[in-house]
């Protein structure tokens, strides 16, 4: 059976170009109407001061934060979202595997000021990976992760691993992407092991009916 961690990072991949494409372009709806907005006043929300963006994609977010940031470092598993990332330049980008980073956190490096986790935490081994960040953040740190609300989950509600399609991106021609879905009492279990979660905040677009994503803010336990 294909490991579930390898076809996400390989979707990814596969993926860069479309997806840098639509998020440079704004034509994903939910990041235009409510989520960008909504990660960018919670980082501003406090002292950024040297800033880790953990699955940083094509970089878009560390190029928002850059003016504001003391120090900007990027990860993400996918090369080929790094390669876009640094053609815009304005941080610092490595390619790491969350294996890689779990295991040995300070390859990333150390004493950040802020983690934020956006739409990044994707696989089953969240708790772990959160843990070794906070081995590497300061004794006063902040942890931003915003994700899918847990009422987007279709039944049963549940933890579980489930794959995203893409299709309301307007764009045939997306390789599917196998994802590890968590109900809200899930992520808090994950996030306090080694964190204070301080605020549970639920972002809508205007005139929405439902929250367009779930923002967890922590800090260091």
């Amino acid at each position: 059976m294909t490991d579930p961690r390898q076809s996400q990072v390989a979707s990814w991949s596969e993926n860069a170009e479309r997806w840098t494409a639509a998020v440079r372009g704004q034509m994903i709806a939910s990041r235009r109407d409510a989520t960008d907005a909504a990660i960018l006043r919670a980082a501003r929300a406090g002292r950024l001061g040297k800033l880790l963006d953990v699955g940083c994609g094509e970089g878009w977010l560390c190029r928002e934060l850059h003016r504001e940031a003391i120090e900007i470092i990027g990860v993400d598993a996918s090369a080929e979202l790094v390669a876009r990332a640094r053609e815009k330049g304005r941080a610092s980008y490595l390619v790491l595997s969350y294996a890689e980073l779990t295991e040995t956190p300070a390859r990333a490096g150390k004493d950040f000021d802020t983690v934020i986790c956006n739409f990044s935490l994707l696989d089953d081994k969240a708790e772990a990976l959160l843990d070794a960040l906070a081995s590497i953040s300061n004794s006063k740190a902040r942890l931003l992760i915003q994700t899918l609300h847990s009422v987007a989950l279709a039944p049963p509600y549940e933890d579980g691993w489930r794959v995203e399609r893409f299709d309301g991106f307007g764009d045939a021609g997306w390789t599917p992407m196998p994802y590890f879905a968590r109900t809200l009492g899930s992520w808090v279990e994950a996030i306090s092991r080694k964190w204070a979660l301080k605020r549970i905040l639920e972002p809508k677009a205007p005139s929405a009916r439902t929250p367009a994503s779930l923002l967890l803010v922590a800090e260091r336990a």
